[in-house]
């Protein structure tokens, strides 16, 4: 008999859902086959090696409370709302099979109307178009492959989220590859999350022949985890989330009244290492006193902006006017 578990979680925080995830791969019996569905809110998850400035509108983002994560697993960004089911599938690592995953997706869904197969090397697709991507990590004994399923998933909002304007970013990251996409409720204009999920644990004890109690992650189970509560505390930080973006270089360019200005930023772990500023502005002091201002500070652009208007408080209203001009054009360009 194959040791099945399978849960389903309460919550839709991506944090603390991705946190879970890493949880239960850190935690669970070695041997067991493991079956996770969750859904988030609204977020913008990003791969491990990828670059938050690249690839999403974090100015949209932060309006709209759109939440940036990063998950241990590589592969591109993806947008995830309540119209989105994530499942996660965890094996012993000699018994790992993707095939046997995408099998049992692509089951579920011919069981629900939908003639699915799988794209590549990540993604499923009905009629030509994805309609789950997927990534995977292992360790010395475990696997894991976990994905996406669109199923009434806001997709006007991929391309607001993840279409950054950033022709002069330079990054060092992975990039995504777009792709044309679909919600399964176009094939199947009944379907839920509930009935996916249930169609997905039914195919999942049809694969392993055996059967097993369906466990709710709920809040009162998950608190009494002191390991868990470390690990949100690892996903939330902005440390991880941005700080773990690979080195890159950034260029800003824009013409003023008062002048040209183009800045130079070299960025690394999310830190500025170094930034140079050409200018054929008059006020060779102004452009003087950026010149150093940004070195060793988090590429933050409210933080940049504020430092820029705090140095020049005490300028002539002149520089003031000009410190404004540039922390507003950050502001801009750097999120």
């Amino acid at each position: 008999m194959m040791k099945l578990k399978v849960y389903t979680a309460e919550h839709h925080n991506p944090h603390f859902n991705l946190a879970t995830e890493d949880w239960l791969f850190q935690s669970t019996d070695v041997d067991e086959h493991i079956l996770f569905l969750w859904r988030n809110q609204p977020c913008i998850v990003i791969g491990r090696f990828q670059n938050p400035w690249e690839e999403c509108n974090l100015e949209a983002m932060e309006a709209d409370n759109v939440i940036l994560t990063r998950r241990q697993s590589g592969g591109g960004a993806v947008y995830h709302d309540l119209g989105n089911t994530n499942f996660t599938f965890m094996s012993p690592r000699g018994s790992y099979s993707k095939e046997t995953n995408f099998a049992i997706i692509i089951s579920a869904l011919k069981t629900l109307g939908i003639k699915a197969e799988t794209s590549g090397r990540n993604d499923i697709v009905v009629e030509g178009k994805k309609i789950s991507g997927s990534a995977f990590k292992l360790n010395a004994n475990r696997a894991f492959h976990h994905g996406t399923l669109l199923i009434r998933t806001d997709l006007k909002a991929i391309s607001t989220y993840l279409t950054p304007d950033k022709e002069k970013l330079e990054s060092k990251g992975i990039k995504s590859v777009a792709s044309r996409v679909a919600n399964l409720t176009s094939f199947n204009q009944h379907l839920t999350h509930e009935t996916l999920c249930q169609a997905i644990i039914d195919q999942f004890f049809t694969t392993y022949g055996s059967v097993c109690p369906i466990e709710e992650l709920t809040f009162e189970r998950l608190s009494r985890e002191p390991e868990l509560a470390r690990t949100y505390e690892r996903y939330a930080d902005w440390q991880w989330r941005f700080g773990s973006t690979p080195q890159f270089s950034h260029t800003v360019k824009h013409r003023f009244p008062w002048g040209m200005i183009r800045i130079y930023f070299d960025v690394s772990e999310a830190i500025v290492r170094s930034s140079v500023i050409y200018s054929d502005a008059l006020d060779i002091g102004f452009i003087e006193s950026l010149q150093s201002l940004f070195i060793g500070m988090q590429y933050n652009c409210s933080l940049i902006a504020e430092k820029i208007r705090s140095t020049f408080l005490q300028a002539s209203a002149e520089q003031k006017s000009y410190a404004d001009d540039v922390a507003d054009l950050l502001m801009r360009e750097l999120s």
